[in-house]
């Protein structure tokens, strides 16, 4: 059997911001593997498939990555169209080099299909760009997470020399993360902008950087994104007014006006 393992971006979390080429491919896949944080609406889209759930949600049990891996490969034996659904985009975050040269050492044909990324869900849900002519000329992705056995990177520095930063799966060390971006010389008054749930409507708040490192942040009930960069200046402020008040010691952000 010639299969082929479809590693599908499923996007940020809103289930109208898939692809069609993506759509299509879920639509007739035989098996469909999907991460914790995939949209049941997407899933569902599987009328035909075998469906399933292989976890990988931060902060709970997952799946083990090279038990994905060798799921992976076993169902291409026995499956000609396997889809592998990621949140957000494949190639981002989404650990997909692993499962890609595990498939390709068993000689398995790998395609991949992107997806909206965190990043740009949460800058159309804010409606601030992550660049701006005279502002921002370029944007870090980063995340200080680290998987068991693997060396930290140096994400604070690639984010410090940013105009605009973005900061994945690090809601946790929201404190510390800001603490570790003003050592390396950003100013106190940073903005930041904190988006939940991008695409499905969750909280947006902003703060400054001294604010975020003396405060953190309050439990959050999906992924969140931290965003860093004068872009948010003026939103900053719009909040800031909008509340009509100084900035609570007990609360870290400021709540956006919707």
């Amino acid at each position: 059997m010639a299969a082929t393992v479809y590693l599908v971006g499923a996007g940020p979390g809103a289930p109208d911001l898939i692809t069609l080429r993506a759509a299509r491919l879920i639509e007739s896949a035989d098996i469909v593997f999907y991460d914790a944080l995939v949209h049941a609406d997407i899933v569902a889209m599987a009328t035909r498939a075998e469906k399933v759930a292989i976890g990988k949600r931060c902060g709970t049990h997952s799946t083990a990555q090279r038990f994905i891996n060798k799921r992976l490969v076993d169902a291409a034996a026995t499956h000609a169209r396997v889809v592998r659904l990621k949140g957000g985009d494949p190639m981002l975050f989404g650990r997909a080099q692993e499962e890609i040269d595990a498939l390709r050492s068993a000689g398995i044909a790998v395609e991949i299909i992107p997806g909206v990324t965190a990043a740009q869900a949460a800058s159309a849900d804010l409606g601030i760009a992550l660049t701006r002519r005279g502002v921002s000329r370029s944007v870090a992705f980063a995340t200080p997470r680290v998987g068991r056995g693997e060396q930290p990177s140096d994400w604070a520095a690639c984010l410090a020399h940013a105009d605009t930063a973005v900061l994945y799966m690090a809601a946790h060390e929201a404190s510390d993360a800001a603490a570790k971006l003003l050592s390396l010389g950003r100013p106190a008054r940073w903005p930041v902008a904190i988006v939940e749930s991008a695409s499905l409507g969750g909280p947006r708040r902003y703060a400054t950087l001294e604010e975020l490192a003396r405060d953190g942040l309050s439990a959050c009930s999906g992924p969140t994104l931290l965003m860093f960069g004068e872009v948010f200046r003026a939103a900053l402020d719009r909040a800031r007014h909008h509340r009509g008040k100084p900035h609570d010691r007990g609360a870290p952000a400021v709540q956006a006006s919707r």
